[in-house]
C-alpha cells in the first residue's frame, strides 16, 4: 500500500462507537467529533478552568513576588498584569469546536504534518509531565507534613506513598475523560473555593499591612524583580496550550467570544485572587519559609484547618493533573505513538509520577516551582504566540478532515511535511525567550546586559508572531496558508 493511501484514510468519527459519558471511560482520543455528538455550553468551561486554578501554587508564586523585594502594591500590579495572559488560552480554545479535534492535531496547520510531532512532543507531554510533577509535588510535601504530625516521618517512604495515591486518582480522572471533567469540576471549584477562602480568612488578620521591604528597590533592580515576577505569573496561563482539547465537544455554532470569556475568566479570577493572598501570606511567614512555604502555612493555621487544606490541595491537584493527563494522552497520539487514549494517559501518569518522586526527594516546593515555571516559558511563550497568531490570521477556519490528511498531497504537508514559517517562528521565539530570561541558574545575554531584567515572555511572543506573520506571506507559506 502506498504512503498516501495509508495516511489519507478518513479519521474515525461518531459512527465508530465513541461515547462521551461521565459514567464510563472515554475511549475517544484525537478522533474527529461529529456534529451529532457536539454538546454543552461555553459557560461550562468557566468551572473547568476555575477548579485547577484554585491552587496552593498561587500562594507560592505570590509569596515569591515579595521575596523578590517588591512592595505589596507592586506585587499586586504584577499579579494583575500576569493574569491578563489568560486571554491567550481563551483565544486558542475556539479552534477546538472549529476543528472538532484536539489542539495537538490542530497545530499541524502551523508546523506541518511531520514538523508538528517534535513541537507537540515538548508542548503536549513534556510540559504536561512537568506540571503533573509540580502539582503532585505540592500535595506530596503537604501530605508528608500532615502525616508527620501523626508520627509518620520517614522522609522517603511517606512522600512516595502520598504521590502514588494521588497520581492513581489523577489517572482515573483522565481515563474517564471529558464528560466526567465537565460534570464534577463545577462542584470541585465550589469546594475548593470554600476551603481556600476559609484559609484566607485565617491569614488576613495576621497580615502585616504596613509591610515594607528591608531595602526598597529602585531603578534597574526594581525592574528586574518586576519582570522576573511577571514571568512567573504569566508562565501559568501561557502554558495551557491544551485549552482546545477541553472545548472541542462544543457545537461549532458556539460563539467564540463566549468561549474566550469563559476560559479566560475561569482561569484568571481564582488564580489572581489567591495569588494576591500569597503576596499577603509572605508578610506572615517571611521568617519561616526556609522550611518550605507549605510548612510555614500549616504552622499559622488552627489544627483542624491544616488537614482540610491538605485535602483541598489534593483535590486541586487531582483536578488540574487529571485535565493535564487527559490532554497529554492525546498529544502522545498526535505525535504518532501507537497507543489508544487510555493507555497513553497511563504512560503520561507514570512519567509524571517518576519526576515527582525525584523532585520530592531532592528539592523544596518553592525552588522547584520558581525554576521550572521560568524555564517552561522558553517552550510555552513562542508556541502559545504562534497558535494565537494562526487562529487570528486563519480566522479560526480549521477543517478537521484536512488536518488528518497526512499524505504528501495534503493541505498541511508543506515542505516535506514541515511548515517553515511555523517551525522557524517557534525556534526563533524560543531563542529570543532564552536570551532574555533571568533565573538562578541561567541568565540570557540580553537579560544580563539589561541588569537582569527579564523580558523573556514579551520578547519570545513578539518574535514568534512577527516571524510567523512575515514568512506566511512568502512562498514558504503558500500551502495551507490561512
Amino acid at each position: 500500500m502506498s504512503h498516501e493511501a495509508q495516511t489519507t484514510k478518513a479519521p474515525p468519527t461518531a459512527t465508530d462507537g465513541f461515547v462521551d459519558a461521565a459514567t464510563q471511560p472515554e475511549t475517544r482520543g484525537i478522533e474527529l467529533i461529529g456534529a451529532e455528538e457536539r454538546h454543552g455550553r461555553a459557560r461550562d468551561l468557566f468551572f473547568v478552568w476555575a477548579a485547577p486554578s484554585v491552587s496552593i501554587l498561587n500562594f507560592t508564586v505570590g509569596a515569591t513576588l515579595v521575596l523578590l523585594g517588591l512592595e505589596l502594591w507592586q506585587a499586586m500590579l504584577v499579579v494583575i498584569a500576569g493574569s491578563l495572559m489568560w486571554v491567550f488560552p481563551g483565544l486558542i480554545a475556539i479552534s477546538g469546536p472549529a476543528a472538532g479535534t484536539s489542539g495537538s492535531v490542530i497545530t499541524r496547520a502551523i508546523y506541518g504534518v511531520i514538523g508538528n510531532k517534535p513541537v507537540v512532543a515538548f508542548t503536549g507531554w513534556l510540559i504536561g509531565a512537568v506540571f503533573l510533577a509540580l502539582n503532585w509535588l505540592a500535595s506530596s510535601f503537604l501530605g508528608a507534613d500532615l502525616l508527620a504530625g501523626m508520627g509518620l516521618t520517614d522522609p522517603v517512604v511517606v512522600p512516595i506513598a502520598v504521590t502514588l495515591v494521588i497520581s492513581a486518582l489523577t489517572v482515573l480522572v483522565a481515563v474517564y475523560g471529558h464528560a466526567l471533567i465537565l460534570r464534577v469540576y463545577s462542584w470541585l471549584a465550589i469546594v475548593l473555593a470554600v476551603i481556600f477562602v476559609t484559609v484566607t480568612a485565617f491569614i488576613l488578620p495576621q497580615v502585616d499591612w504596613a509591610y515594607r521591604a528591608a531595602e526598597p528597590l529602585s531603578g534597574v533592580a526594581l525592574w528586574s524583580s518586576i519582570t522576573i515576577g511577571f514571568t512567573l505569573v504569566a508562565s501559568g496561563p501561557i502554558s495551557y496550550i491544551n485549552s482546545p482539547d477541553i472545548a472541542r465537544y462544543l457545537p461549532r455554532s458556539t460563539k467564540p467570544s463566549h468561549i474566550v470569556a469563559a476560559t479566560a475568566l475561569g482561569g484568571a479570577i481564582p488564580g489572581m485572587v489567591f495569588t494576591f493572598v500569597g503576596v499577603l501570606l509572605a508578610t506572615v511567614v517571611m521568617n519561616g519559609m526556609d522550611a518550605g512555604i507549605e510548612s510555614a502555612l500549616l504552622g499559622i493555621l488552627p489544627g483542624w484547618l491544616g488537614p482540610v487544606l491538605v485535602i483541598g490541595v489534593i483535590v486541586n491537584t487531582v483536578a488540574l493533573n487529571g485535565m493535564t493527563t487527559y490532554t497529554s494522552s492525546m498529544a502522545l497520539q498526535a505525535i504518532g505513538i501507537p497507543l489508544r487514549r487510555i493507555p497513553a494517559a497511563i504512560v503520561v501518569g507514570v512519567i509524571g509520577t517518576a519526576l515527582t518522586i525525584y523532585l520530592a526527594l531532592s528539592t523544596s516546593l518553592l525552588d522547584a516551582v520558581n525554576l521550572m515555571l521560568q524555564f517552561l516559558v522558553i517552550v510555552s511563550a513562542p508556541t502559545m504566540a504562534v497558535f494565537v497568531a494562526d487562529v487570528v490570521l486563519r480566522r479560526n477556519r480549521y477543517d478537521g478532515p484536512d488536518l488528518f490528511d497526512e499524505g504528501r498531497g495534503g493541505r498541511f504537508w508543506y515542505s516535506a511535511g514541515w511548515s517553515i514559517p511555523g517551525v522557524a517562528a517557534a525556534l526563533l521565539g524560543g531563542i529570543a525567550t532564552a536570551v532574555c530570561l533571568s533565573t538562578t541558574v541561567w541568565t540570557g545575554p540580553a537579560s544580563e546586559a539589561l541588569g537582569y531584567v527579564d523580558l523573556s515572555v514579551p520578547a519570545g511572543m513578539l518574535v514568534s508572531v512577527l516571524v510567523y506573520a512575515v514568512l506566511l506571506r512568502t512562498p514558504l507559506g503558500k500551502d495551507g496558508r490561512p
